[in-house]
């Protein structure tokens, strides 16, 4: 049977999700709270608009998956609202901007009894597929160290008129740039120990009410050491995404812009086959993200909903993600 969805939130994200939607199901009903971005979706894809999450579930029945597509600080309250209401939720990254609204979505979910999905894309991008298998079978032996880097461009323009920026709903360079990316580190190797880490506002200042640049040493629960470095202050556009990791019998690299190739590999005694092209990045007009791999997240979405298969992303993934960023926030020196 098809499943039924409703999005919540209309800005760009939006539109990558109704054309995953209308490959595996139909949208029924859109919302936003400027109506005319809810319109030019609804009439795009013959849903029902409203405009707010309140009136939709007031009017609209039988949704089986709401998808949340607000800005970051208001996933919790939005989630929350269409678990009441009946339906599974997929929440884009990430989850939330604290730990303890993730907390209450994984309540939610478990009294309504209905799964909480949250986008993480970039567990599929077939690099980091093929290094994740090679770290499942022990192909590097012990890890040592990882490096992951993320140097992207965004500039005034994207922070204009918009609730980017804002530690109430955008909540912070990592959160809305770099959850992806943090996600893979803990997806890969773990829970983080202690972490030292340095932020500094060099080009926004008056612009983000946050850092747009930050260096973190990490020590995992297993022992690894690592770093992060990101910015959002890559001249005119974004640079570079990648995770060097270093292993007694392997050093390999995943990079390009996104995490989206394997540029460098040196395993003992082991080669990867010729990779699948991988997605192109999502498109925003003036600047880009990650790869698009919404399709295998719905792909997954589906599966878990009808078939009961594994879920790609749980929520307690989105969780940890959060929680590391705490973590980071919390022992950061703010250098200005």
């Amino acid at each position: 049977m098809s499943l039924s969805f409703a999005i919540i939130g209309c800005g760009n994200i939006s539109k990558r999700h109704a054309e995953q939607i209308h490959a595996v199901g139909k949208l029924v009903a859109v919302c936003d709270i400027i109506r005319s971005k809810a319109e030019e979706l609804g009439r795009k894809y013959y849903a029902e608009i409203f405009s707010s999450i309140e009136e939709l579930f007031a009017n609209k029945k039988g949704i089986d998956v709401a998808v949340i597509c607000t800005p970051n600080g208001l996933h919790v309250s939005h989630s929350i609202i269409a678990l009441k209401a009946g339906c599974h939720v997929l929440c884009e990254k990430p989850m939330a901007i604290n730990s303890a609204d993730c907390m209450l979505m994984i309540s939610e979910a478990k009294r309504a009894g209905k799964h909480l999905f949250v986008v993480k894309q970039n567990r599929f991008n077939p690099a980091v597929v093929a290094v994740k298998k090679l770290l499942d079978e022990k192909k590097l032996g012990n890890i040592y160290s990882i490096q992951l880097n993320c140097f992207w461009h965004r500039d005034a323009k994207y922070y204009e008129n918009s609730w980017k920026g804002t530690m109430a709903l955008d909540g912070g360079t990592l959160y809305t740039q770099f959850s992806h990316f943090i996600d893979l580190l803990y997806w890969m190797f773990g829970d983080v120990k202690q972490v030292k880490a340095f932020k500094k506002n060099f080009a926004h200042k008056n612009i983000v009410e946050f850092e747009d640049t930050g260096v973190v040493i990490l020590e995992l629960e297993n022992g690894i050491i690592g770093t992060i470095n990101y910015t959002v202050n890559s001249f005119k556009k974004n640079m570079e995404g990648s995770l060097a990791i270093f292993g007694e019998r392997g050093t390999v690299k995943i990079g390009g812009q996104y995490l989206n190739e394997l540029e460098y590999y040196q395993v003992q005694d082991h080669v990867i086959p010729s990779l699948p092209p991988g997605n192109k990045a999502n498109e925003y007009g003036f600047y880009q993200g990650s790869m698009s791999n919404h399709d295998k997240v719905y792909q997954n979405l589906v599966e878990v909903i009808q078939n009961n298969a594994v879920m790609a992303a749980s929520s307690h993934d989105g969780l940890k993600t959060v929680q590391i960023i705490e973590k980071i926030d919390a022992a950061a020196e703010n250098l200005w």
